[in-house]
């Protein structure tokens, strides 16, 4: 836990005026919709051996990069673009992360031809609440058999970089599970 001079106690982000508002305004705020929930599954993959405050700071450069997370347009994108994506310094420049973006997309329209979508899949992995809340981060896990289930589902369903670990921290960013901690400005 973090406390600030101004008394107010985060369980993370605290220092950075952009971090706070996304500890106290999003993590943990439900998310519904297939581009929001592409967007944050794009971004804690292309967080993947970074910090999230990097990617924070880097989140309008994606948007602008990737159409505004809209799946449908993503998924339009070929070589031309994959190569206008490694030249662009405001993302991550990481040919793997920026491949799995757009078979991503494709994922999701696929899905939503097939009368599905990405809310339905995503969302029907979520657990029951917690019974309490984790007093400190040696209590919250890095990964569940949910967020393995959710991973198995999206790979199946043509995913990829989806990793248990990484949907979990998906899972607790799109509200999904609430991870913070007993005494967090966000529990009151």
């Amino acid at each position: 836990m973090i406390t600030e001079p101004n008394d107010l106690t985060r369980c993370f982000g605290n220092g950075d005026p952009l971090y706070e508002a996304y500890h106290d305004c999003e993590w943990g705020v439900p998310v519904h919709g297939d581009t929001a929930l592409y967007e944050r599954i794009v971004l804690e993959g292309m967080q993947s051996g970074l910090s999230w405050l990097t990617i924070l700071r880097k989140r309008d450069n994606f948007r602008a990069a990737f159409a505004g997370f809209e799946p449908t347009a993503v998924a339009e994108f070929g070589d031309d673009d994959v190569e206008r994506l490694l030249a662009d310094a405001g993302i991550v420049r990481n040919r793997l992360k920026v491949n799995a973006a757009i078979i991503n997309a494709r994922a999701v329209v696929a899905l939503q031809e097939a009368g599905g979508s990405l809310d339905q899949l995503f969302w029907s992995h979520a657990p029951e609440p917690r019974a309490a809340r984790p007093t400190d981060w040696e209590g919250v896990p890095a990964s569940t058999p949910e967020s393995v289930a959710l991973t198995k589902e999206l790979k199946k369903a043509g995913f990829v970089f989806v990793g248990p670990t990484t949907m979990y921290a998906a899972m607790q960013a799109c509200g999904l599970v609430d991870d913070h901690i007993e005494g967090c400005v966000a529990t009151r």
